[in-house]
């Protein structure tokens, strides 16, 4: 049984929740559990989107376990550093590969690998009073679990370069104003927020909604014609699915469809 991580699932949305107080430090065994949920989850027909949110009411993922890289350090253990180092960020690049929207619900401290965790994530909703960023600079270290990789794409290099060099937190307005966030809204909204995003993806074709994730996937790391090429297949495969029949079909006929995910 997982000590750190849990999930639950109803009317096909999973609420994953990383439950390590007092802060959500992701160590190893929380990394692997995580690594583990996300695999069942994504593997699980009834389950057509995911939220990730934080256990209590003071962080969403206060980062890496820091005693950790202290015992690295300590004791010279490069190699158990690099392994870590590893771990995360191929547990991260599960969540953006999964072909289910995965949601973070940011309701409370978001710093270094807990913004990097939020950052994997499709969308992010986040609680008006929480802060984010990416302080390594300030212990010394730099971001290793996606945060010099995914911050510049998201609110682009110059300001994403501030933030890394600097370790300055922002606000959630700030985010917002950055696009790094897709929504702010008060501390109490945040899951019911979420979870409503989450429902709304759940009444959407589920063959539609992995071709729309890996096209768009495809296109970030693409240039323009080949990301339509990509394009181009994704919606090639989707119109011969009975879910397009039936959307189209469905619209045609002025009444709501009635998705199969087939």
């Amino acid at each position: 049984m997982a000590e750190f991580i849990r999930y639950t699932i109803e009317d096909r949305v999973a609420v994953l929740v990383i439950d390590r107080p007092p802060v959500n430090a992701l160590n190893e065994q929380a990394l692997v559990e995580l690594g583990t949920a996300l695999d069942e989850l994504n593997a699980n027909p009834d389950v057509k989107a995911i939220v990730i949110t934080g256990g209590g009411q003071l962080a969403f993922a206060a980062g890496a376990d820091i005693g950790l890289f202290g015992k690295i350090i300590k004791e010279q253990d490069f190699a158990t550093g690099k392994a870590f180092l590893e771990l995360g960020q191929s547990t991260f690049n599960k969540i953006e590969a999964s072909n289910k929207p995965v949601i973070a619900a940011i309701n409370g401290i978001c710093l270094g690998g807990g913004l990097e965790l939020a950052m994997a994530c499709h969308l992010r909703i986040c609680g008006d009073r929480v802060r984010l960023g990416q302080p390594e600079i300030n212990l010394g270290i730099i971001p290793g679990w996606g945060g010099t990789q995914r911050l510049p794409r998201i609110v682009g290099p110059a300001k994403a370069t501030e933030l890394i060099l600097t370790g300055d937190q922002i606000t959630a307005q700030q985010a917002m104003q950055l696009r790094l966030v897709n929504m702010v809204v008060p501390g109490g909204e945040v899951m019911r927020q979420a979870k409503g995003l989450a429902a709304k993806f759940a009444n959407k074709s589920a063959v539609s909604t992995t071709a729309a994730l890996t096209s768009i996937r495809a296109g970030l790391d693409a240039c323009l014609p080949d990301g339509l090429a990509a394009e181009r297949e994704q919606l090639t495969k989707v119109v011969a699915s009975e879910d397009a029949r039936e959307g189209i079909t469905a619209f045609l006929e002025k009444r709501d469809a009635k998705f199969q995910d087939k």
